[in-house]
């Protein structure tokens, strides 16, 4: 079992900056990836980063590539999520998941965060 919490949402105004943060407990001593997603009112959950086990590879969707960055601190079991430039359409809250090896689909991922809410002022 892994445990997942994320830190790091609030509001900001369009054109800022924020850090999102996953930590990890639990059985991490298995690598996991890590996926982030997030979720509007209304609208499925999507897809937004992901980070491999050993933290080799990225992948970002079309939307964000550009603005956001993951990374991973292993000795902090912490997955990073820098997002820049935020548009008031990325207002939603954010997820982190892990699986053994991920994917772009929220089904790819069999542990969850409770999320973070990150909302973009116009």
């Amino acid at each position: 079992q892994v445990q997942l919490v994320e830190f790091g949402g609030g509001l900001v105004q369009a054109g800022g900056s924020l850090r999102l943060s996953c930590v990890a407990s639990g059985r991490t001593e298995s690598t996991y990836a890590i996926g982030w997603f997030r979720q509007a009112p209304g609208k499925e959950r999507e897809f937004v980063a992901l980070i491999t086990r050993t933290g080799a590879r990225t992948s970002y969707a079309d939307s964000v590539k550009g603005r956001f960055t993951i990374s991973r601190d292993f000795a902090q079991n912490t997955v990073y999520l820098q997002i820049s430039s935020l548009k008031p359409e990325d207002s939603a809250v954010y997820f982190c998941s892990a699986d053994r090896f991920g994917g772009s689909s929220p089904s790819q991922y069999s542990y969850w965060g409770q999320g973070t809410q990150v909302t973009v002022s116009s």
